[in-house]
């Protein structure tokens, strides 16, 4: 597990982190308190992966898609789902056990289906510009 704590200004650099850490995994959940930086992790994770369309959260939509020349990234919200079959239902397996990257928040209500590899990042507010990140790979 990798864990450090970084500020707002050091957005680029954490999100590289994110992304040599997940490596091979297309599955990467993020975890942490409303308000703690997920959307703004996610958004500097697509700007490093070349993504020019806007990119915001996708609460209400719950999954927001972008492209990248012939790769897709998924961008899930996944805070106003009751439970794992609601998320069946939209189709969340499709789209977390494809070649997609898929970047998740409020993952908890889909543990059971997420794949078998995936990267796990948990970011915890310790002041209004200070974060602490855990990264770590799960696989069962």
């Amino acid at each position: 597990m990798t864990e450090r704590n970084y500020s707002l200004d050091e957005m680029s650099e954490i999100a590289n982190l994110v992304l040599d850490i997940a490596d091979e995994d297309n599955v990467i959940v993020f975890e942490g308190e409303m308000g703690s930086g997920k959307t703004t992790l996610i958004k500097a994770i697509c700007i490093e992966l070349g993504v020019e369309d806007a990119t915001s959260s996708p609460t209400y939509a719950l999954i927001n898609e972008y492209q990248i020349d012939d790769d897709t990234i998924y961008h899930m919200d996944l805070f106003r789902l009751k439970d794992v079959d609601e998320a069946i239902d939209i189709g969340i397996e499709d789209y977390l056990h494809s070649d997609a990257l898929c970047l998740v928040e409020w993952p908890e209500v889909v543990q059971e289906v997420l794949p078998i590899n995936y990267t796990r990042v948990c970011i915890e507010m310790i002041d209004p510009s200070l974060r602490k990140i855990q990264i770590s790979k799960t696989s069962f």
